[in-house]
């Protein structure tokens, strides 16, 4: 049952546990709530019977324990429900963040930024509230509601079925209309999902927009977007209105249904006037949890929609492997290797070729060869679907991802830095090294030329990835990250290409220092940037082309000869 809860509300084991611990609190509850209507209905009978003046000590300590029953099952309630829910909440949201560090890059294609990010933050928000305001009062409810009407049915069937007949009806209404509301849950998250896009894009490209003058084109757009999400909010509170409303109305026939049965029951003497007083005070009490409980059913179903969002990740397949490296040296071997997108688009067919230790293989080719797909599949970002890889001898996609990753130093050509200074950015690469490591890491990357004109020199904060910097002082950072992880494997894609001409040969001799003994495969578009290479891969349309030493290839008249040929070509082109 818990892994069935686990799985129903996206929590822990131990949230789980707390949740059907909320409920039973609430069910209690609700029974302590009842006793001083028992207390009431026994007063009357004695009032009635004369009794009264012998029976005070009994009223004034069954208030005492009414009271403190319902202090202890509220606290116990609201201990129960929103504190053990708010620490779930955290767990959960870890929980999310722990298994996306754990998925493949393939995931990522499928779910954006701003789709992730909601699910994190706002759908966790949304479950929060579920699990702490409405399943436990749901089902505490309808717990406390089935012991409850065993007791009425023991006393009067009669009555018990005339006030007991509209919960199972106004249940089976919303029941009824959950699929109808799942739609229209699934198109309300879609409608937000797109706004969010919108508005993410939009801040994201507004230095594009108003270079382009589109600024205002887009804003109508995104306005529409918005738009979109009133109307579809509003539609969905108006479906769940339509049937909580309805259940509601047949919940309230229950008083009438009472009444008039009782009244008809008392007339020919089938029952006293104390039991119609005792379901009438039963009854008045017996659905204020009901009616709540009606409308925390239909927040249940409505929350289906967030549970998936989030079980999508959670049950998403996480790559595993080994702990244990047993590769002899760091040569890559690719051997007929074959990847395609989960679009359904075939970027690798058939590629095989060598990278060996202590060699500088460059990947070349035409835009949408392969070139960065194979270094990703080289670290292990995505799993091919035919071939092998391996990593002198070891078959990466029987290794942890994380283990592997600590024979890979990685310089990508979208560099990411973080909101700190440049010291902390560039110790990212290798987590405990000194402050002179880091600087000395740094210097090999060129970066000194840059951070010494800082106010604050190598401890200024350089703000959201690296805004007070330009694109090459960006690149360097990166770059000095590789240098201090100083791994046995050098991936670089597209590593110098925000850098002037000064500044890549700068880097490119300091990588000549670096990657003594080591694997290093770089993929560039510029040729001088691979001219020293040992070997050169053409990749193009999924394939090896041509493969070799830069002077036999460029011998053999072929497309690495014509792209070397346009390239300086190009170099005498003026404006």
């Amino acid at each position: 049952m818990i892994e069935k809860i686990q799985h129903a509300t996206a929590s822990s084991s131990e949230g789980a546990r707390g949740l059907v611990k909320g409920i039973l609190a609430c069910a209690f509850q609700n029974i302590a709530f009842m006793l001083p209507t028992s207390l009431l209905y026994f007063l009357v009978r004695d009032l009635m019977a004369g009794v009264i003046a012998g029976r005070t000590a009994f009223y004034v300590v069954g208030c005492v324990v009414c009271f403190a029953l319902i202090f202890l099952t509220t606290w116990f309630q609201y201990n129960d429900t929103f504190f053990t829910t708010y620490q779930e909440s955290g767990v959960r949201r870890l929980n999310l963040a722990e298994r996306l560090r754990k998925l493949p890059l393939s995931f990522f294609g499928k779910r954006d930024l701003a789709d992730l990010t909601s699910t994190i933050m706002a759908d966790c928000e949304v479950l929060e509230k579920t699990c702490s305001h409405f399943i436990p009062g749901l089902f505490g409810s309808l717990i406390s509601t089935v012991l409850i009407a065993v007791s009425l049915l023991a006393f009067d069937w009669r009555m018990a079925l005339a006030a007991l007949w509209v919960i199972p009806v106004s249940i089976a209404i919303l029941l009824g209309s959950y699929k109808l509301q799942d739609s229209v849950q699934a198109k309300n998250m879609a409608v937000k999902m797109t706004c969010a896009d919108g508005i993410q894009e939009y801040i994201e490209t507004i230095r594009d927009l108003k270079a382009s003058n589109a600024e205002h084109s887009y804003l109508g757009g995104l306005a529409q977007k918005i738009r979109a999400v009133e109307k579809q909010t509003i539609s969905a509170e108006l479906t769940n209105a339509v049937f909580v409303t309805s259940a509601g109305m047949v919940l309230k026939l229950g008083i009438a249904s009472v009444a008039l049965t009782g009244s008809v029951l008392l007339i020919n003497g089938s029952i006293d006037v104390l039991t119609l007083f005792l379901f009438l005070l039963v009854a008045s009490r017996l659905y204020d949890p009901m009616q709540g409980a009606l409308q925390n059913l239909a927040a249940v179903i409505a929350m289906r929609t967030n549970v998936a969002r989030m079980n999508e990740i959670l049950d998403y397949p996480v790559q595993t492997g080994s702990e244990q490296l047993t590769n002899q040296g760091c040569d890559i071997v690719f051997d007929h290797v074959g990847f395609a997108y989960q679009s359904g688009e075939t970027v690798l067919k058939d590629v095989s070729f060598t990278a060996k230790q202590g060699e500088v293989t460059a990947l070349v080719g035409p835009s949408g060869g392969g070139k960065t797909t194979v270094s990703r599949l080289a670290a292990r970002f995505w799993d091919y679907q035919k071939g092998k890889i391996t990593v002198g001898g070891m078959d990466i996609s029987k290794i942890d991802p994380e283990k592997l990753m600590s024979l890979y130093s990685i310089v990508l050509q979208d560099v990411t830095l973080f909101d700190n200074t440049i010291l902390e950015n560039i110790r990212l690469g290798r987590k405990g090294a000194t402050d002179e490591e880091v600087l000395a890491a740094a210097k090999l990357a060129n970066c000194e030329e840059f951070a010494e004109k800082l106010p604050d020199k190598w401890n200024t904060n350089i703000g959201e990835n690296g805004c007070a910097l330009s694109g090459g002082e960006r690149q360097r950072i990166s770059i000095a990250r590789a240098f201090l992880k100083d791994a046995p494997i050098i991936l670089l894609d597209e590593a110098t290409a925000s850098l002037d001409v000064e500044n890549e040969t700068a880097i490119q001799e300091a990588l000549s220092r670096l990657i003594k003994h080591k694997t290093v495969l770089i993929i560039a578009h510029r040729m001088r940037t691979v001219a020293g290479a040992d070997k050169i891969v053409v990749l193009s349309d999924g394939v090896v082309a041509e493969q070799g030493a830069p002077d036999a290839l460029y011998a053999q008249d072929g497309l690495y000869t014509h792209m070397v040929d346009l390239q300086t070509e190009s170099q005498s082109w003026a404006i």
